[in-house]
């Protein structure tokens, strides 16, 4: 029982880091700790004002302070003490542990990127395929419980690492990205699709994304992008396509002088464009770093996963504590009423 708890014996309930812990349900009460002093100064007031005065005659040899006659505050101390606790005790001090429980139903995310020999043109900083890497591991870092794979393809594809929720592993692999990981030179992007798709296939998610940047046409590998692009619409697998660079005359790295170098350059945005509408994606064209931000925000933002909440309050009241330390004021404030301390005539 709580009358037999010595809990309330605790000088730690009289600690500023405790009462601060504290969430008053009636904080209202607690301006009226204020008043208290201020009833004593009224009450003081009121005595000095109608209390009758006797003059007696005395000379000043005769006239001595006691010490003891500070003890009649003594009383008046203990009763404020027991107002003060009463108060608190109204405000209804608690503390509420909170414990909250989230899950998810993830969504399993291949990202698909192009480390062809002209994703060093240099018209993103400091080339096209750092950029990517850049706005991958940004992409990643807004994730919650989704799995995300990467697939890497040039002349052919590589399924680089597998759908995982392990982030840090995929910050790593994604720094080592360079374009010596895939010999055969070209640009295979149907077989790219291919390869995330063989992925998704053990996926038993409800929504699966493959999200390919290449800035290429198709012109190696053994599958048809529009093919690929077919399967993965019948697995029901989304996929947003970007085509990043700027067409036409594009700097590239300099020449053996040390002059800037230039090369044309050419998108093959239809293909893409169709394998985004093919599969009930988007197409999306950056031609900048920025551009290419705001695009992984873009979808960032369409595949969000349904993040779902468990909220578990325990409240806890503490109003007894005081209440306990009210009581015991209050009766040695009837004891001292008893005794010397007390001015019965000023009462």
């Amino acid at each position: 029982m709580e009358l037999l708890n010595t809990e309330w014996l605790d000088i730690k309930w009289f600690r500023w880091e405790t009462l601060e812990r504290f969430e008053w349900q009636y904080p209202l009460w607690l301006y009226g700790l204020a008043a208290i002093p201020l009833v004593y100064l009224l009450r003081w007031l009121f005595h000095y004002k109608t209390l009758q005065k006797l003059d007696i005659a005395l000379l000043p040899n005769q006239v001595k302070s006691s010490p003891e006659a500070i003890l009649r505050f003594v009383p008046p101390i203990f009763m404020s003490l027991a107002l003060a606790f009463i108060l608190v005790a109204l405000a209804r001090p608690q503390i509420t542990d909170e414990h909250v429980e989230r899950w998810t139903e993830g969504i399993d995310i291949m990202l698909i990127l192009d480390i062809s020999e002209s994703m060093q043109i240099e018209d993103f900083s400091p080339n096209r395929l750092e950029a990517a890497k850049r706005v991958a591991r940004n992409f990643i870092k807004g994730r919650f419980q989704d799995r995300i794979g990467i697939v890497i393809f040039s002349g052919e594809a590589i399924s680089y690492a597998p759908l995982t929720t392990d982030y840090d592993l995929l910050y790593a692999l994604i720094d080592e990205i360079n374009f010596n990981m895939v010999q055969k030179s070209g640009t295979a992007i149907g077989s790219a699709l291919a390869v995330g798709i063989a992925r998704m296939l053990e996926s038993k998610s409800k929504s699966k994304v493959m999200i390919l940047l290449s800035d290429g046409e198709n012109n190696a590998g053994s599958v048809d992008p529009q093919t690929a692009a077919k399967i993965a619409y019948a697995e029901n697998i989304k996929v947003y396509t970007i085509g990043v660079g700027k067409e036409g005359r594009v700097p590239f790295g300099t020449d053996m002088f040390g002059r800037p170098r230039y090369v044309e350059n050419s998108l093959d945005e239809t293909t893409l464009r169709a394998i985004a509408e093919m599969t009930g994606g988007l197409f999306y064209r950056a031609t900048n770093n920025s551009a290419l931000q705001e695009i992984f925000a873009t979808i960032d933002k369409f595949e969000k996963s349904e993040i779902k909440e468990t909220r578990f309050k325990d409240t806890k009241d503490y109003y007894f504590i005081y209440l306990m330390w009210a009581c015991v004021c209050w009766l040695i404030w009837l004891f001292l009423k008893s005794t010397f301390m007390s001015n019965i005539l000023e009462d």
